[in-house]
Parts: C-alpha cells; sequence; structure tokens
C-alpha cells in the first residue's frame, strides 16, 4: 500500500471536503465510475461502519471515497493528510479485508489525498513506503507549509505542518467591531515576524466557532512568509500536534520532533482545546523553549486560557501572561458586510444577483457564525444554477428554513454547561465531575444536571455519564432539589435564568 501526500488542511475537517454522506466517483474516469463500484463501495461502507462502531466510522471514514478500481489495487481518496495516515497505519488491513470478502480480485489499496476536492491523479510509479526506516525524521516528512507564490521542493529536515488555506488571507478577511483588535494584532504579529522581530508574545486568540480565529493564523503565516520563502514558519492544529507527538514517541524520535519545534521562527497552534495528555505538557515545554528563544508563537482557542483544563497550570499561566484577544459574535452590520462580499464573489463566478433585500434577510436570520453566513450564500447560488429561479427572498425563506429554526433553538451541549457553570461558580471543571460532597460543588453540579436535562434531549443516563459516571438516579434527584430549591428562593431562580441566557447567547 501506498500513501500519496499534500492536501489543504492536515486536521480534522479544517478546509476540508464535508462529505459526510459518502459520495462516490466524483472525480473517476468513464472506466470507474460506474454503478457496480458505487454499490460495491456503499456494502463495503457499511460492513465497516459495522465493524469499528457509528461514532469511530463517522470520525475516521465517512470522508473516505473510492475514486477507481485497476486491476487489483482499490483507489480511496479522503480529503487531509493527516486522517490518509492515520486510516493507512490503523485501518488499512481491516479495510483491505472488507474489500476482499466484497470483491475477491482486490488484493491492494492506493490511498490519495484530495487537493481542492479532487484526488490527485494516480502515480505511473508507486510512493516511497509509508513505513520508511526510524532513521528518517520522525513522522512522515512532507512539505511546509509556504505562501502560495513559494514552489521550492520543502527542506529534507523538516517535519509537515498543517497545510495553509490559500483563500484564507488579510485581503479576504472581512472587518468589524467585533475583530478588529484581533485583525490589527494579528497584522502587527505577521508584520513583525516578516521584519525577523517578536511583537506581543505569545498570542492567543479565542471565540466560539466560525468567527474567524483560523482565518487569522493562516492570515498571518501566509504575511509573515510572503516575501522571505527561507522562513521557518510552522501552522499546527492540535490534533496533527498530536499526531506528530505520538508518531515520534512510537518511533523512539522524540528529540527530532523538539528539535524541530525549537528551530521555527513562527509556530501558530489552532484549535488549542483538543491538546491533551502527554502532548499538552510537551506544548507547555516547547513554548516555554521558544518564549525564552524570543519566537513568535500564537495560539487560538475556544476559550480563554484559564479555562483550558486540559493543560498545565503553567502553561495556561504563560498564555495568560501573553496577549489574550477575544473575538465576539458578529454583529448584523458584519454579517452584512461578509454576505456582502461573499455576494459579490459570486456574481463574478457564476453571473448571480443577490439584492439588497436578499442580503438583509440573510443577516438578519443567519446570526450562528462565519461559516454559516457563507453556507448560506452557497445554497442560494446552487438553488439558482439547478432551477434557474431568480434569487428573491422567497427562494431564501424555502433554501434557508433550517437555519431559521437553528436561530430559534440554538443547540445547547452539556461541554458549554459545564464550562459556563464552572466559570460562573469558580469551580474547576474536574471537580464538578468528581467524587467530591463540600457544599461548595454539589449545588454548582446539581444545577449543571439541572441545565442539562432543562436545555439538552440527553437522557437521565447519558447525563449521568458525562458528569463523571453517575447514575441515573442521582441526576434525577438533582434536578429534583434544584426545582424545589427555585420555588423557595427567587434569587436563585433569576441566577439560574441568567445561566439559560449565557447558554442560550
Amino acid at each position: 500500500m501506498t500513501i500519496v501526500g499534500g492536501g489543504m488542511d492536515d486536521g480534522l475537517g479544517k478546509g476540508s471536503s464535508n462529505n459526510s454522506s459518502g459520495k462516490l466517483g466524483r472525480h473517476l474516469p468513464a472506466m470507474g465510475n460506474d454503478r457496480s463500484d458505487s454499490e460495491l463501495f456503499q456494502r463495503i461502507r457499511t460492513r465497516l461502519r459495522a465493524a469499528v462502531g457509528e461514532d469511530v466510522f463517522n470520525s475516521w471514514f465517512a470522508r473516505l471515497e473510492l475514486e477507481e478500481i485497476v486491476d487489483d489495487k482499490a483507489h480511496l481518496s479522503v480529503p487531509t493528510r493527516f486522517l490518509c495516515s492515520w486510516i493507512q497505519s490503523n485501518y488499512a488491513e481491516k479495510i483491505l479485508d472488507i474489500f476482499r470478502a466484497e470483491k475477491p480480485g482486490v488484493e491492494r489499496l492506493h490511498f490519495t489525498v484530495r487537493v481542492n476536492g479532487q484526488a490527485r491523479p494516480r502515480l505511473e510509479k508507486p510512493a516511497e513506503p509509508a513505513n520508511e526506516p526510524e532513521t528518517e525524521a520522525a513522522p512522515a516528512a512532507a512539505a511546509q507549509a509556504r505562501p502560495p507564490r513559494d514552489t521550492a521542493a520543502p527542506r529534507g529536515d523538516v517535519l509537515s505542518g498543517s497545510a495553509l488555506d490559500p483563500k484564507m488571507t488579510f485581503d479576504n478577511f472581512v472587518p468589524g467591531g467585533s475583530n478588529e483588535i484581533a485583525l490589527g494584532i494579528a497584522k502587527q504579529v505577521a508584520s513583525a515576524a516578516l521584519n525577523g522581530t517578536v511583537s506581543f508574545n505569545p498570542v492567543y486568540i479565542h471565540s466560539t466557532v466560525g468567527l474567524g480565529k483560523s482565518h487569522l493564523l493562516n492570515a498571518i503565516a501566509w504575511a509573515a512568509g510572503a516575501n522571505e520563502p527561507g522562513r521557518n514558519i510552522v501552522y499546527l492544529t492540535a490534533d496533527h500536534f498530536m499526531y506528530h507527538f505520538i508518531t515520534a514517541v512510537q518511533r523512539q524520535s522524540a528529540i527530532a520532533l523538539k528539535d524541530w519545534l525549537r528551530r521555527v521562527d513562527l509556530l501558530l497552534i489552532d484549535d488549542m482545546q483538543f491538546l491533551q495528555g502527554k502532548s499538552a505538557t510537551e506544548f507547555g515545554h516547547t513554548l516555554g523553549t521558544l518564549l525564552t528563544g524570543a519566537k513568535q508563537v500564537v495560539v487560538a482557542g475556544d476559550a480563554p486560557p484559564r479555562d483550558l483544563e486540559m493543560l498545565d497550570e503553567r502553561v495556561r499561566s504563560r498564555l495568560s501572561g501573553g496577549l489574550v484577544v477575544p473575538i465576539t459574535g458578529f454583529d448584523m452590520d458584519l454579517r452584512k458586510n461578509i454576505v456582502t462580499r461573499r455576494a459579490e464573489i459570486a456574481q463574478q463566478r457564476f453571473g448571480v444577483h443577490f439584492p439588497p433585500a436578499v442580503i438583509d434577510y440573510i443577516s438578519r436570520i443567519v446570526v450562528s457564525h462565519g461559516r454559516d453566513l457563507d453556507g448560506a450564500v452557497n445554497r442560494l447560488v446552487a438553488a439558482n444554477q439547478l432551477t434557474n429561479e431568480m434569487i428573491t427572498v422567497p427562494l431564501a425563506e424555502r433554501t434557508l428554513a433550517d437555519l431559521v429554526r437553528a436561530r430559534e433553538a440554538r443547540r445547547v451541549r452539556i461541554e458549554d454547561i459545564l464550562r459556563i457553570v464552572s466559570r460562573h461558580y469558580k469551580v474547576p471543571r474536574n471537580e464538578l465531575l468528581s467524587s467530591r460532597r463540600s457544599r461548595d460543588v454539589v449545588r454548582p453540579r446539581q444545577i449543571a444536571m439541572y441545565l442539562a436535562k432543562s436545555l439538552t434531549s440527553r437522557s437521565l443516563p447519558e447525563i449521568g455519564r458525562r458528569f463523571g459516571g453517575r447514575d441515573h438516579t442521582t441526576v434525577l434527584h438533582s434536578v429534583r432539589k434544584v426545582e424545589q430549591m427555585m420555588k423557595d428562593d427567587a434569587d436563585l431562580t433569576q441566577e439560574i435564568e441568567l445561566l439559560k441566557r449565557m447558554l442560550e447567547e
């Protein structure tokens, strides 16, 4: 089996094709795009789902596609190098066994990475085997992230960073009241890095999903390396960082990983909230070394440093001691500017016109985040192209109905409840999940369980499992206890209503 490297992104899902339905053969040559291959792969997906379970399947295989079957080799593709390497390392034999059971003639698998939604052309000769000798650099060597104009071959002594998205530049970032400070800081960091100096260090950008953190990190990387291709700039998603660390430990080459990280001029870590375990500890050591050596570090996460409880206290303190920059929710003006910009691009590419009334409608009803605004524009363009119907408010009402429902009933997660309750009552999240019975812990824990039962669709047993493995009777007792306290205490009722508003904002 061989793996062909490359792709738009190495993290799970960033910049990748959202192909959870497992569409088949979108880019197949005529010889492989027949119905039998499609039906074959659907059967293989069904068997694979049954073998690994729903959660594992959705995490690792939902975006796996069959490109073609040539002779005894099945050519499969995924959207990221990270997925490609992980599947090849951990599940290739299982997938091959299922292929053999469904189509006995298949004896080999070939994994490729889709670039811009398309699989790379099949190589005429096999690529180098993935299991290279341990004397080579630890995680699979690949091209380091470079600005689009740099076509130089990667240096052989560097490990792979997550690929940058060429669309995520400062020119394409729409500024507004909620993100103007973060944008200004990002430009200053990029300018300083380009000149070989350090401004604020470290910089920590945080917001909820879809408000532009990843865009800013990508933009910093592009701008910092635009006129100096030799700069050692590394952008990593947290899961990619963990993959590098775990692979390095397995190959007994952790020293090479540490040396590589400590040689970078600009390190950008995205999705910090997913970093955990020994990888988080290693990041703490690396962060300390880089800061001591005056190297620039920029980190993004979905919560302030104090709420990243999977990190060591020293790491949280380091991040908090730098420049912490929040990005708040988009206001109406910023949403309208984003939709206007996307509509202009759609008109240039497809010749479709978005009337001002439609732009106002989208800006008013889509209040979640920037990706939903992009998705709303894309849906209307697709509807126009498929039906030739003019883009109007009635068309938008029909096409974007589910986004309206999402606005009316925001989905609250138990993780959100734990975070808000922990912050409000100043009780660490791990204490809420612990067996401690002191009053200062028990009451917030009971309130959190009450909110989980009131604001989510989770069952009592499931809530119990999420709260440290408690049984459903404990959850039920907590819910009834809080309900009784609210009847007797008007101040508590107001306090819980405040928590609900915080969760639903």
